[in-house]
């Protein structure tokens, strides 16, 4: 049996989180954004502010619950999705806290950038109601979702998913067998890969790489932005959550990339990443 999707929870209000509720919240769904951070929520309330600034967009920011709170984001909901950082162990101690606390019918995806969630289901004891829901942000330039079972999802639960994606206007993007990354993260990430090899290894700079898919693709922004716009450190994560699953050296991010991440040039929210930022 389908659920029907009348109340959203994100869990975890950074880059994409916020994103997502701003455009849940949109489409007239009522949304409860937690965050363990009070700094990290101060911060959405700005973002927030900006998004519904709009004069037919304002009232719907009344759509949405911010809180520091669980156990009261995770209140009558149907829906939760799960945007903490890409660890698996610490996915799977959010999901066992989300079974534990959610509405026994409610869904429960997580937005990771790679791990199928297969990875994280054994974690909770509701398998049939657990789904990858992968958004692409920023949301509005890319509104495409990656939407993938576990092992044992059930139909209602994958269709529910799928309808809701279409409902806030966003293009499903199925994967019919799983596979680590999805769809487009799956191809994005081979590029991701070279473009930092080449980097690390001083076969181009930033810029040359940058320019030539720029002329190429017909696209604003280049592999290196991309990558600052998204957050060095999840870049990071993701290209160890796939050396983690392969053993494979090639796919081993570059030391030259581990060093900015620890150096906290984290790119566009830190102001420095392969480019500096106002």
């Amino acid at each position: 049996m389908s659920t029907k999707i009348k109340k959203v929870a994100i869990i975890g209000a950074g880059f994409t989180g916020r994103q997502i509720a701003a455009r849940t919240a949109l489409y007239d769904y009522k949304v409860n954004l937690y965050d363990m951070s009070k700094e990290v929520l101060e911060d959405v309330k700005v973002f927030l502010k900006k998004f519904f600034r709009p004069k037919n967009k304002r009232e719907k920011y009344q759509n949405i619950n911010i809180t520091h709170d669980f156990s009261e984001a995770l209140m009558d909901v149907d829906l939760i999705i799960e945007c903490v950082p890409e660890d698996v162990e610490l996915k799977k101690r959010v999901f066992a806290q989300i079974d534990e606390l959610a509405p026994a019918h409610a869904i429960i995806g997580t937005n990771s950038s790679s791990y199928p969630v297969s990875k994280i289901e054994d974690a909770v004891t509701r398998k049939d109601k657990v789904l990858n829901i992968h958004f692409y942000p920023p949301i509005p330039l890319r509104p495409m979702v990656d939407i993938m079972k576990g092992t044992e999802t059930s139909e209602g639960t994958f269709e529910t998913g799928k309808n809701w994606i279409k409902s806030i206007e966003c293009t499903p993007l199925v994967v019919k067998k799983e596979i680590m990354g999805f769809v487009f993260n799956r191809i994005w990430r081979a590029i991701k890969c070279e473009v930092l090899h080449m980097w690390a290894n001083g076969n181009a700079d930033v810029e040359t790489i940058d320019t030539a898919w720029k002329i190429f693709t017909g696209m604003n922004m280049g592999p290196f932005e991309l990558m600052d716009g998204v957050g060095l450190d999840v870049a990071y994560n993701v290209e160890m959550s796939y050396y983690k699953e392969s053993g494979d050296p090639r796919d081993k991010p570059p030391e030259k990339f581990k060093e900015k991440v620890e150096k906290g040039e984290l790119g566009l929210k830190s102001g420095q990443g392969f480019y500096k930022w106002k």
